[in-house]
């Protein structure tokens, strides 16, 4: 097995991935780049040939202390893998969420629900009802000039949605909507018709439960 050094500068893995893209270096490789170096004792090649071997063992119980049981392999660099593995886990799930009903979206935004203030969001969805992305688009007490097609439907079209939940939290802990909260879903279902994004609900959220006016019969 030869050495980092040893390796024609076209095959080490940094030049690799500079000239190739990550996906033409194999797992090892990858890991490689993560570690960056390995120790006096230890190539960084064969170092990362080592931890690509535990995590093809047990990859889901995969643990700092596994990690580091590695000879060569200190906390630090330990540390780097394990956040690269959970920020690709977090986002690999995030894409994969699909929203079946509004129970479901009361679970993605249950953060929300503590809120103090009104949070007005917008879910776009892929054409299988994926979560695509999840913003922001005003925080306050709702009201129609505050919550703007334009602004909700930006989004969605940069997205390229199939469409588009609404969504608001009430700090009152009561889900009932209110006479301007059937007003902005009216004006939203009207120009999502005219967007040609489906409006699939607006759920308002709260600490115990929801309402979701797709359910009830108001889209």
């Amino acid at each position: 097995m030869k050495r980092i050094d040893q390796l024609y500068e076209k095959d080490r893995p940094r030049e690799k991935l500079k000239s190739k893209g990550p996906a033409a270096l194999k797992n090892h490789e990858l890991i490689a780049v993560l570690l960056g170096s390995g120790t006096k004792e230890w190539d960084v090649i064969k170092l990362s040939k080592s931890v690509e071997k535990v995590l093809q063992s047990d990859f889901e119980n995969l643990a700092l202390e596994k990690l580091t049981s590695i000879h060569g392999l200190g906390p630090a660099k330990a540390m780097q893998i394990l956040a690269a593995i959970e920020l690709s886990r977090r986002y690999l799930i995030r894409q994969n969420i699909k929203i079946a009903c509004a129970e479901d979206v009361w679970h993605h935004l249950r953060s929300y629900t503590d809120k103090k203030q009104e949070y007005f969001l917008t879910i776009t969805l892929d054409g299988a009802g994926h979560i695509i992305e999840t913003r922001v688009v005003t925080i306050g007490t709702l009201n129609q000039t505050l919550v703007h097609p334009r602004e909700i439907f930006a989004g969605a079209v940069t997205d390229r949605a199939a469409g588009i939940i609404i969504a608001h939290n009430h700090p009152s802990g009561q889900c009932f909507p209110s006479a301007e909260d059937r007003r902005i879903t009216r004006r939203i279902k009207e120009a999502s018709q005219i967007m040609g994004i489906e409006l699939v609900d607006h759920v308002i959220v709260a600490k115990e439960g929801w309402y979701s006016f797709a359910e009830e019969g108001e889209l």
